[in-house]
């Protein structure tokens, strides 16, 4: 669904036993043809009410935009006719939609009883801002959390949705494990982008990679099953050279026993990476011990990233990361830091053996805190 003009179509009504009555829902959302097969739900965009009554559902195109860690509110109001409902009945329901047929329960409210679901407890509740707010406050929003909501209030017979979509601030990275090109299945791929801190990207967000530049000649797992690259500079060992820019579909591949790379997605980081100095070159072993020594544990590849992305790290000096790959982040390109482009250069996974390198470690924000914590009791100390 294009999210520049919202669709207009026609209400379809449920009249209930006592006269006519119109439920209203008003949602931030995608336009809602841009969701297949809502469970039969109307899905109507354009407010109409007929002589009886009709039940219907505005939406406005659009998305709610956070990042990892932080606090949202996912848009719903709804209105009806009061003489009609008795609000004690109204019934606010959110889900998230993680499939076009399937869906994850995340909140109900029936009058003043409350229940959140899964991981989203200790995490929701209603925003309650006045008459007819079916908004949720989501706290500390995980990468997991990205995805499609639906706002469903119903009255008896009478049930209408609107659809929000949350989005996250973050950065794509491609992604294969020392084993080589090619070697992940679908849900190897899940956990590969897991391990590394995050999680396969959707098409949205390898598209507005693609639009800021991204080029990689390797096809890679997305979330929904489907198998796609994004190609900026078209050449022939790409796919041939006279084929048009763009993100490169392969559809929904088995996800058994076909074997990809992946697109992972992270969002920002709560903590710090940074490039360790030591006296000496270090194996992938003393690396580790180097960063627990520091209070820190060895980046993970979407960590180094995030770093790179959101914290602008740029580093011309090669260092482990936590899957045995050798890699460091480039802001700006300049001589002898590989290549005219900016981005988290790869030298592979060589032999952990060898003392060639340094280490990216990462450290939480409350480990940073806690370490400065005793210098603060103990101001004579050196």
């Amino acid at each position: 669904g294009s999210a520049s003009s919202p669709q207009m179509l026609p209400g379809s009504l449920w009249p209930r036993a006592g006269g006519p009555a119109a439920l209203l829902v008003l949602a931030g959302v995608l336009s809602s043809a841009a969701l297949p097969g809502s469970r039969g739900h109307k899905k109507v965009v354009h407010v109409l009410e007929g002589d009886s009554g009709a039940v219907v559902v505005q939406t406005a195109p659009g998305k709610v935009v956070t990042h990892r860690g932080g606090t949202i509110i996912l848009p719903c109001r709804y209105h009806y006719d009061v003489s009609a409902h008795d609000p004690a009945e109204i019934r606010l329901k959110w889900t998230k939609v993680t499939e076009p047929m399937a869906f994850e329960d995340v909140f109900v409210a029936l009058g003043k009883a409350r229940r959140a679901f899964g991981s989203y407890r200790g995490r929701t509740a209603l925003q309650e801002d006045g008459f007819g707010d079916a908004s949720l406050i989501i706290r500390n929003v995980t990468l997991q959390d990205y995805g499609r909501y639906e706002c469903e209030v119903t009255d008896e017979l009478e049930d209408d949705t609107g659809m929000v979509k949350l989005d996250l601030e973050g950065v794509i990275f491609p992604y294969h494990p020392r084993l080589g090109r090619y070697t992940l299945n679908f849900h190897e791929a899940q956990q590969a982008c897991l391990q590394q801190d995050g999680i396969l990207a959707s098409h949205d967000q390898l598209h507005q990679a693609w639009l800021e530049g991204m080029d990689w000649c390797n096809a890679g797992w997305l979330e929904d099953g489907s198998v796609q690259y994004p190609i900026s500079r078209p050449r022939e060992e790409c796919g041939r050279k006279d084929t048009p820019v763009g993100v490169r579909n392969y559809g929904y591949r088995h996800k058994d026993s076909e074997h990809y790379d992946a697109f992972c997605f992270t969002s920002n980081l709560n903590g710090k990476v940074y490039f360790l100095k030591t006296y000496r070159k270090l194996s992938y072993g003393e690396a580790v011990q180097a960063c627990k020594d520091n209070g820190a544990a060895v980046a993970k590849v979407g960590q180094l990233y995030a770093a790179w992305k959101i914290q602008l790290l740029d580093r011309c000096e090669a260092g482990w990361v936590e899957d045995g790959s050798i890699r460091y982040p480039i802001v700006n390109p300049r001589a002898r830091c590989g290549g005219r482009e900016p981005g988290v250069r790869n030298l592979g996974f060589p032999d952990k053996k060898y003392k060639l390198f340094g280490v990216y470690c990462f450290k939480k924000a409350g480990a940073a805190a806690a370490e400065k914590a005793p210098s603060l009791a103990h101001p004579n100390r050196v």
